[in-house]
C-alpha cells in the first residue's frame, strides 16, 4: 500500500494547478541542481548537491548512478539510507498529478539497498534495509527488508522480513 496524501482539484486537470502546488522558482532551482547531478561522475558531489540544495536525506556512502532522475517538485520527500545504490536512469517520484487530484508521498529507501537500472519508484513507498530491486522494475508498493523484487508489475522473487506496515 502506498502512503500518499490526496488533494482534489476542480476545473482543469491537476497539472494545470501545478504552480499553486509548488513555487515556480523552487522547480526551476531543483531542475538545475538535478540536471547537474545527473551528469556528474563525482558521487560525493552528487550527495552534497542533494543534501544542500534539495534538502534530501542521503546516507553516508550511498551512490546515485549516472542519469538518476529525482522528483523535480518535491525532492525533499525522498530519503536514502546508508551505503545504498540507485541504478542508472532510475526515476524516483514523490508526486503524481492525475485528472481530478494530485498526490504527494514520501519515498523512503533504506540502508544497503540495491536498485537496478531503469527502475521507477512511485510516491509513498518504503523500500526496506537490504532489499534488492531488479533492473526495470516499477516499484508501486512497499518492499520488505531483505526482499528481492522485480518486474512490471513488481512481484516478490524472494521474500524478505515480514513487516506490519
Amino acid at each position: 500500500m502506498r502512503r500518499t496524501t490526496r488533494y482534489p482539484v476542480e476545473g482543469a486537470n491537476s497539472l494545470w494547478h501545478v504552480y499553486r502546488t509548488v513555487p515556480f522558482w523552487k522547480v526551476a532551482k531543483n531542475f538545475v541542481v538535478i540536471q547537474m547531478a545527473r551528469y556528474t561522475p563525482f558521487l560525493p558531489m552528487k550527495n552534497w548537491l542533494y543534501r544542500t540544495f534539495l534538502r534530501m536525506e542521503v546516507g553516508k556512502e550511498s551512490a546515485f548512478a549516472l542519469m538518476v532522475m529525482l522528483d523535480v517538485m518535491f525532492p525533499e520527500k525522498i530519503s536514502v539510507g546508508r551505503n545504498s545504490i540507485i541504478g542508472y536512469n532510475t526515476t524516483i517520484l514523490a508526486h503524481e498529478y492525475l485528472i481530478e487530484e494530485y498526490r504527494l508521498g514520501d519515498v523512503e529507501i533504506g540502508s544497503r539497498v540495491m536498485i537496478g537500472a531503469n527502475t521507477t519508484i512511485l510516491p509513498g513507498v518504503k523500500i526496506g534495509d537490504g532489499a534488492v530491486v531488479a533492473a526495470g522494475t516499477l516499484v508501486h508498493r512497499d518492499v520488505a527488508p531483505g526482499a528481492f523484487v522485480g518486474g512490471n508489475p513488481m512481484t516478490v522473487i524472494k521474500p524478505g522480513e515480514s513487516t506490519d506496515d
